[in-house]
């Protein structure tokens, strides 16, 4: 038997890619839809059967009360989003879809943060919680709670700061988003 057949040139992750498929791109889809009942479950059950995983699902009125925005995250990088927004605009209630570039988009989330302090370490979450513009919201004998608005990775990175003193519990948001500048989604 011969050797085996191989690369000659070395490959980069682009060299991979399929057509349609962005890999490692993580999608912020905003989508306007009529303020229904079921609007919601048939738009994320979409998505599921598609096979995405919805990583953060936000939903909130408009300006307009008879409509609602939802904001979502996934992970563009297993299936192509196309496919699924062009299904997503035959759904009678869905107005309007944007998949939002990242670098043209504003996006924040809100988290809770109830971390175990006594008077020691009460000090040190305050000064990360000044560090990255929290709010201190509650404080009782044995915890105190931070509120944390911001991107993603500012949330991630105040949760490895604060883990260490005793996180007893963390709730997140969603991210929400809006394009940069003047035009509307």
């Amino acid at each position: 038997m011969g050797e085996e057949p191989a690369t000659q040139d070395v490959l980069s992750l682009s060299d991979l890619e399929l057509p349609g498929v962005q890999a490692g791109r993580r999608h912020i889809v905003s989508i306007l839809v009529e303020n229904k009942p079921g609007v919601l479950a048939r738009v994320a059950g979409l998505f599921a059967r598609r096979g995405f995983n919805i990583e953060t699902l936000a939903v909130g009125p408009t300006d307009d009360p008879t409509t609602s925005r939802i904001t979502l995250t996934l992970d563009g990088a297993r299936h192509p989003i196309d496919q699924v927004t062009k299904q997503l605009h035959k759904l009678i209630n869905v107005l309007k879809i944007r998949d939002l570039e990242p670098e043209e988009t504003v996006a924040r989330e809100l988290a809770l943060f109830k971390v175990s302090t006594d008077e020691d370490t009460r000090a040190q979450l305050l000064e990360f919680a000044d560090i990255f513009r929290g709010r201190v919201i509650d404080v009782s004998k044995r915890s105190t709670t931070v509120e944390l608005t911001g991107t993603d990775d500012k949330i991630e990175a105040f949760e490895r700061m604060v883990r260490p003193l005793g996180l007893i519990e963390m709730v997140r948001t969603g991210e929400i988003a809006v394009a940069r500048g003047r035009a509307a989604t």
